[in-house]
């Protein structure tokens, strides 16, 4: 997700910390530092650095540039694209009768219809704009294409899984949906969970992954009360299994080295009433988070890891 406008202010930055990944839970967590201490032991590709933080200024998310339609290159694995069944279930599963909210950040059309996205809405705490464009690597693969192709990967993992999975989006809309919108699809599919998928606009030399937790808010349409401690422990397994599955480090620029950052300005969290996360999967403005970013077999790794987490959460 890019930091560009409202809805995505940072937070206030901090010093890159060196401290090893640590989240709550106990023995998810030691296995996904077992995990991460492997990779970095024979040279794993998901290590951040010790730059100091920098806002960066994201570009606008045009899908042309180096890659035709935003898309990579064609030799990486390809996305398993859109799916009119995007509703239903597997007949049978560990997660049958679990539902599940994917929300893949931004769309693709976005970019054609600025206006209509720059409109203000009510996110309880304030107002912020409808959606963003979103970022772009400097190759030009677009933050949305990104996010739509973990999401059909996502899917396709917890289908097998028994789950019944819903996407907010599946550019099967001119743009959108506002952001109030995305959480409302959530609450109204009773969704067990809901994970939000983007990608970061940082600055060079910003690397690694983050999930974004709901703060405790109460204003106006918005209260976070019931799902402040179920969408941490969410955040926590996905977290832990993200680490385990790409090899990739904890965010170097926010969330002190946990890879967990908690927000109380985001409209798609504040108006969830059920358990709900962003996860930055990477920064698309490094050019060595740009190399994972842009590659289907990672990406395929970043939906295996999302997926390990909420089938652990679902499971209990």
């Amino acid at each position: 997700m890019s930091y560009a406008g409202p809805e995505f202010d940072p937070p206030p930055a901090r010093r890159p910390h060196r401290r090893l990944f640590a989240v709550v839970g106990g023995a998810l967590a030691v296995g996904a530092l077992a995990g991460w201490l492997v990779v970095e032991g024979v040279g794993g590709t998901g290590g951040g650095g010790t730059a100091a933080p920098s806002a960066g200024t994201p570009a606008s998310a045009s899908p042309s540039a180096a890659h035709p339609s935003g898309s990579p290159p064609a030799s990486d694995d390809h996305d398993p694209g859109r799916d009119t069944t995007a509703g239903a279930g597997a007949a049978s599963g560990p997660l049958k009768g679990k539902v599940v909210v994917i929300d893949p950040g931004h769309n693709p059309g976005n970019v054609r219809h600025t206006a209509a996205i720059n409109r203000q809405v009510d996110i309880g705490t304030g107002r912020k704009e409808c959606d963003t464009t979103g970022t772009t690597t400097d190759d030009g693969y677009a933050e949305a294409q990104f996010t739509l192709d973990v999401a059909h990967r996502l899917r396709t993992l917890l289908r097998a899984q028994g789950a019944t999975v819903k996407l907010t989006q599946d550019a099967d809309r001119p743009f959108g949906p506002c952001i109030d919108e995305r959480a409302r699809i959530g609450n109204e599919a009773d969704a067990d969970a809901v994970v939000s998928i983007h990608a970061d606009g940082s600055g060079a030399g910003n690397r690694g992954f983050h999930v974004i937790l709901p703060g405790e808010v109460r204003a106006g349409a918005a209260d976070t009360r019931a799902i402040v401690g179920p969408s941490r422990d969410l955040g926590e397994r996905i977290a832990g299994n993200f680490v385990r599955v790409t090899g990739s480090a904890p965010s170097n620029y926010v969330g002190d080295g946990t890879g967990l950052v908690t927000r109380e300005d985001l409209g798609g969290l504040n108006l969830s009433t059920v358990p709900k996360v962003f996860i930055e999967c990477g920064n698309m403005r490094d050019s060595k988070d740009a190399a994972l970013l842009t590659s289907g077999a990672w990406r395929q790794k970043a939906a295996r890891g999302i997926s390990a987490g909420i089938v652990s959460f679902l499971r209990g």
